[in-house]
């Protein structure tokens, strides 16, 4: 059980809760009036601006991001990527299936044109990748965060390469931009590790005080026939971001462990009721 809020938390909390919902009754209503005369809309990009700074994050873009015919290739700490990334650039999503199934959240997120995946169902990677190319060829810039988890701003893990199938070979005029995501000293705080539940993660951020800044790095971009293979795409990504991630600690990464005790909460009991323990990985 996660430790109960006391009053000031609480009036955060609802108040935050309160100003989301507010935005969801501005924005999800432009959105649909855009498509009933089929024009493209520009409210997911403003209601996931919006939502970031309501939970508290004060973006700020480093370098210039492509605007169409790119394919963003980030680390990950939490679900506010999504909202940071998404109010930044206007870019989709590729994300975990389990969030298409999550009330409110996997509806808010097919507004967006998420592209959802079975990680698990290595059968079925090839329609998965399929999909991808369609959205690809849809939206003018995609997300994907190949680590597969969440971490803590000061490590990162490995990349996993089955989405970036969809480069083999690349689409005609396609980018490949690396984007660090850099929380600073609340990182370890922000991120969403270990076996904390998805609902304990976000009462815990929407009761936070005060707003924390995010620095979101746009990358020297690059042509994936540069590094043929996805393999190599992937290597060289992650080269570029984690040698931005080192310049902006300003010291080696250090080994990624489950470290709750060490950022403030500790783990739920394992067979605890409602929302599942969140197992190696988030959003």
């Amino acid at each position: 059980m996660s430790a109960p809020l006391n009053l000031a938390e609480q009036f955060r909390l609802w108040s935050r809760v309160a100003m989301l919902v507010g935005a969801v009754l501005l924005f999800v209503p432009l959105h649909y009036l855009w498509r009933l005369f089929r024009l493209p809309s520009p409210w997911p990009r403003h209601f996931l601006g919006t939502a970031a700074r309501i939970v508290g994050a004060r973006v700020t873009k480093i370098g210039t991001p492509l605007r169409r015919d790119v394919f963003y290739v980030s680390n990950h700490l939490s679900w506010i990527d999504i909202l940071a990334l998404g109010g930044a650039s206007g870019t989709a999503f590729v994300a975990k299936a389990e969030i298409g199934t999550a009330p409110v959240v996997g509806w808010l997120a097919g507004l967006n044109r998420t592209v959802y995946v079975k990680r698990e169902n290595r059968l079925g990677v090839a329609d998965q990748i399929n999909q991808l190319r369609d959205a690809l060829e849809d939206a003018w810039a995609i997300t994907i965060f190949p680590e597969g988890t969440t971490t803590d701003g000061k490590s990162l893990l490995p990349f996993k390469t089955p989405m970036l199938r969809v480069l083999e070979p690349p689409p005609p005029g396609v980018m490949v931009q690396p984007v660090l995501l850099d929380y600073g000293d609340a990182g370890e705080e922000i991120g969403w590790i270990g076996q904390e539940r998805g609902v304990d993660n976000a009462r815990r951020i929407l009761s936070r005080r005060g707003s924390f800044a995010l620095k979101v790095h746009y990358l020297e971009p690059f042509l994936p026939s540069d590094f043929p293979g996805r393999k190599a795409i992937a290597a060289e990504s992650r080269r570029r971001i984690e040698a931005a991630l080192v310049a902006t600690l300003g010291h080696p990464l250090r080994p990624f462990a489950f470290a709750e005790e060490g950022i403030g909460y500790k783990n739920p009991p394992r067979n605890g009721e409602g929302d599942q323990p969140k197992a190696n990985g988030g959003g």
